[in-house]
C-alpha cells in the first residue's frame, strides 16, 4: 500500500488550518473560500476520504503513527572542514 509523504500531509494540514482561519474571519470572501475548498479537496484525495473532517482525522492519526526520519543517519552527520568531531 502506498502511503503519502508525511511532509506533504503536514503541509496540507497547516494550509487547511490557515485557510480555515481566514474563511472564519471573512466568510463572504469567495476567493478565500475557494482556496480553502481546494486544499480541503486535495487533503480528501490524498487521505482517501470523502469529507474534510474525515481527511483531517486520518491525516492527524497518520502523522502520529509515523516516526520522524532523521536527516542524517547516526554517525553520518556532516562536519565542517577543519573541525574535529
Amino acid at each position: 500500500m502506498l502511503l503519502p509523504d508525511r511532509h506533504l500531509v503536514a503541509d496540507l494540514l497547516a494550509r487547511y488550518r490557515a485557510w480555515e482561519r481566514l474563511v472564519l474571519a471573512d466568510p463572504l470572501d469567495e476567493d478565500t473560500r475557494g482556496r480553502f475548498e481546494d486544499v480541503a479537496y486535495t487533503l480528501c484525495v490524498l487521505m482517501g476520504q470523502r469529507t474534510a473532517r474525515e481527511a483531517i482525522w486520518q491525516a492527524e492519526a497518520y502523522l502520529r503513527r509515523i516516526r520522524p526520519v532523521p536527516l542524517f543517519p547516526e554517525g553520518t552527520e556532516p562536519v565542517a572542514p577543519g573541525v574535529k568531531p
